[in-house]
């Protein structure tokens, strides 16, 4: 299946500006502007479903390179994102390395919010890959989410929780990084383009933090374009 089909533009210029997008943090305006110097006349509306449509099957193509193999320890928490003028609540997960293990975008910030999130995460991996103990911050919301999945069979008896805050160190500088990404956003329209997005943004976050240097066989730059163009081209 070719998801380039019946597109007005070479699937390298879309992948260009896909790239760029969720690399750089900049806005759709000035991605069309940097474009059109480059003689590419398009609009930044067509950007935007670009990006909407290609980030997130780029994400789930690439998820056998990023997801892990070990069961190291969980850094967990949560940050804001304003999604229609309203707070919204992306949960994430960092292994102890500070590689990302997933993230989950919710209106509500609660135990079910926490208990989905996690159920995700876990699910995502082999169970011989799941963390031996999660940290997390002081909210309550964690340690009821977590008693209830083992009740339910979603998780290790075994597994341990901490709310030790020098250990989520790591997870907070990685929202700082991550949000520079989103601020040029100035807000997203919907919970379904948001997340689409953020997928994007958390992608190239993971391409920066090393996760795909093993496959880019020394080539630097040009490794990430190849991962990226091979993997799109394959969907």
């Amino acid at each position: 299946m070719n998801i380039f089909k019946h597109r007005h533009f070479k699937h390298e210029i879309i992948i260009w500006a896909v790239r760029w997008y969720c690399k750089y943090g900049i806005s759709y305006r000035d991605l069309e502007e940097m474009l059109c110097e480059r003689g590419v006349d398009v609009d930044h509306s067509t950007i935007y479903r670009w990006v909407i449509c290609y980030a997130p099957k780029l994400l789930d193509k690439l998820k056998w390179y990023w997801k892990p193999t070990l069961g190291y320890s969980w850094r967990v928490d949560e940050t804001y994102v304003k999604v229609k003028g309203k707070w919204a609540y992306l949960y994430r997960a960092l292994d102890r390395e500070g590689n990302t293990v997933d993230f989950y975008l919710s209106p509500t910030r609660n135990s079910k919010a926490a208990k989905r999130f996690l159920n995700k995460a876990l699910s995502s991996i082999p169970s011989s890959s799941h963390p031996k103990a999660i940290n997390t911050d002081q909210n309550p919301a964690y340690g009821k989410a977590i008693a209830e999945m083992k009740e339910d069979g979603k998780c290790s008896l075994e597994l341990q929780h901490g709310q030790i805050k020098y250990l989520n160190n790591i997870i907070e500088s990685d929202h700082g990084k991550l949000k520079r990404s989103i601020k040029p956003t100035l807000g997203f329209k919907s919970m379904k383009t948001a997340y689409a997005t953020i997928k994007g943004f958390e992608l190239m976050r993971m391409f920066k933090k090393g996760r795909f240097d093993l496959w880019k066989y020394g080539q630097g730059i040009q490794g990430e374009i190849r991962i990226i163009t091979d993997n799109l081209l394959a969907c």
